[in-house]
């Protein structure tokens, strides 16, 4: 796969699909060109059918993503027009991140902060290590912050939590993070990963048309309710009780045998 850029890593194993931020020097900040390798990546996961579920990871011990990559704004988002670039080749990272049918985790270790924990809203699952610091540090910088972001992490920690995140734009610890609910669970940094590759083989191993099913059900539950599509639910729905993976399981349950699925 040509990502243009050595600063992101693709890779499979074992139905999980790996995409890893890899500027550690940096703390894994993400540059432009790695904003234009996250769409690249996830279509490449979307239409491989051996990839059952994608992981998001930091490089190294001590971050996941520390935001942007503040030391090329200068020629990056230096004039309007260039921002417009810079911005649009973000808004497509996420919008293909949110769009992915496909389960996606993201597996936090370190610092995640600003646009690294805008990355992880972006995720299903979120799973930290306990020495794991999470901040939006906007009301330092005078930045703003889009309706579409914000709205992502009041239906994920409620409205309390997001003011208390926005407005003292402090560091919060994993168990802090746990206790509003923006991670699923925090484990020591020791057995974080082997902890998310257990999590994401169990999905891996279970029914992808269902879960296709289930997460655009749960998502749209939490969407504007003008936004929801229901006949693709619906058609989603239908497609898991018209499929060979629906004979399997049932077959499996009878045999008391684990079911093999194949997504079709």
């Amino acid at each position: 796969m040509d990502l243009g850029t050595t600063k992101m890593i693709a890779r499979t194993e074992g139905g999980i699909g790996w995409m890893i931020f890899n500027q550690p020097e940096k703390h894994n900040a993400v540059s432009y060109e790695m904003w234009l390798a996250v769409p690249k990546i996830m279509a490449a996961f979307e239409a491989d059918p051996a990839v059952r579920v994608i992981v998001l990871a930091g490089a190294g011990e001590k971050a996941f993503v520390s935001g942007a990559d503040i030391s090329e704004f200068e020629k990056k988002r230096g004039s309007a027009e260039a921002i417009k670039v810079y911005d649009e080749a973000g808004n497509a990272a996420h919008a293909a991140l949110n769009a992915a049918l496909k389960p996606t985790i993201s597996m936090i270790r370190g610092i995640c902060i600003g646009g690294g924990l805008a990355i992880t809203l972006s995720t299903d699952l979120r799973i930290c290590s306990s020495d794991s610091v999470f901040a939006v540090p906007a009301a330092r910088l005078g930045l703003g912050y889009r309706y579409s972001g914000i709205k992502k992490l009041v239906d994920i920690v409620g409205p309390a939590f997001a003011k208390e995140i926005f407005f003292t734009a402090g560091k919060f610890t994993a168990e802090d993070a746990r206790i509003m609910g923006l991670v699923n669970r925090v484990v020591p940094p020791a057995e974080l990963e082997a902890t998310v590759t257990r999590i994401a083989s169990t999905i891996s191993s279970n029914a992808p048309l269902t879960i296709k099913a289930a997460k655009l059900a749960i998502n749209a539950a939490a969407d504007d309710p003008e936004r929801r599509r229901f006949d693709e639910i619906d058609a989603a729905i239908k497609a898991c009780f018209a499929s060979e993976d629906y004979i399997e399981g049932r077959r499996a349950f009878m045999e008391k045998r684990k079911p093999v699925f194949k997504g079709r």
